[in-house]
C-alpha cells in the first residue's frame, strides 16, 4: 500500500522552567528524524558552549524588533526581560514537506502559534512537575542560574501552570521515560488526523471511481 503523504505538525511543548520540557524535546528529536527543532531567536546573552544558529539565533533587541515588524516571526514573547521568537518561513516549509516542527516555548508563545494561520496543524502538550518542591530541586541541581534567577522562576511558575487547560494534552513528568513514551503515543495518533493527510481526498476519489467501474 502506498504511503499517504502528510503535513507536518507544529508540536508545542510548554512547562514551567525545570519541569523537563527541554530534555523531552531533545529525546523526541532522537526518536524520530522527521521531527525538527524550531531554533528560536532571542535577545538573551549566550551561555557557555552555546552557538549562534545551533541553540538559538542571538540578536540585539533592535534586530529582534525589526524582525517582528517585518512579519518574519511566527510567535514571540518577552520572558524574564528577554525576547524569544520563532522564524516563520522555515516552519511553513517544514509543514508543507511533512516534517514536524517542535517548539520549546512558554504559554505566551503557544497561544500565538495556536492563533496563527498555521494553527490547524498545532499539537500542544503541557508538562507538569510532580510537585513544586521537585521543581525547585531540579532548577537548583542543573546549576545554570543564580539564586536570584531561580527565585524569580519559582515565583513565575504558578502563572505558567495556570494555563494548563489551554493545551490539547497535559502530562505529569514524574518519570522521564514514561513521559517520553506517552509523547510518542500522542504524536503517532495526531499524525493521522484528517487535517494532516491532504492525499486522503484523492485516495477516496479513487475508491469511488472503482465503485463506478463495477456498475
Amino acid at each position: 500500500m502506498a504511503k499517504i503523504k502528510r503535513r507536518g505538525l507544529l508540536i508545542i511543548l510548554s512547562s514551567p522552567s525545570g519541569a523537563g520540557k527541554s530534555t523531552l524535546a531533545k529525546r523526541l528529536r532522537n526518536w524520530d528524524n522527521d521531527i525538527e527543532f524550531s531554533i528560536s531567536a532571542t535577545t538573551r546573552l549566550s551561555r557557555a558552549g552555546e552557538q549562534h544558529g545551533r541553540e538559538y539565533y542571538f540578536h540585539s533587541r533592535t534586530e529582534f524588533e525589526q524582525m517582528i515588524v517585518a512579519g518574519n516571526m511566527l510567535e514571540h514573547a518577552e520572558v524574564f526581560g528577554n525576547l524569544y521568537g520563532s522564524p516563520l518561513k522555515p516552519i511553513e516549509s517544514a509543514v508543507a514537506n511533512g516534517h514536524d516542527v517542535l517548539f520549546d516555548v512558554d504559554w505566551q508563545g503557544g497561544q500565538q502559534v495556536r492563533n496563527s494561520p498555521l494553527g490547524k496543524h498545532v499539537l500542544s502538550i503541557f508538562i507538569l512537575p510532580p510537585s513544586i518542591g521537585e521543581l525547585e530541586r531540579r532548577l537548583v541541581s542543573r546549576q545554570q542560574d543564580t539564586e536570584e534567577v531561580i527565585e524569580k522562576r519559582m515565583r513565575e511558575c504558578r502563572e505558567e501552570i495556570s494555563h494548563w487547560p489551554e493545551y490539547d494534552y497535559v502530562l505529569i513528568n514524574d518519570d522521564l521515560d514514561e513521559t517520553e513514551d506517552s509523547l510518542h503515543t500522542i504524536i503517532k495518533a495526531e499524525r493521522m488526523r484528517l487535517s494532516q493527510q491532504p492525499d486522503l481526498v484523492e485516495s477516496v476519489r479513487r475508491l469511488n471511481h472503482e465503485f463506478e467501474e463495477r456498475k
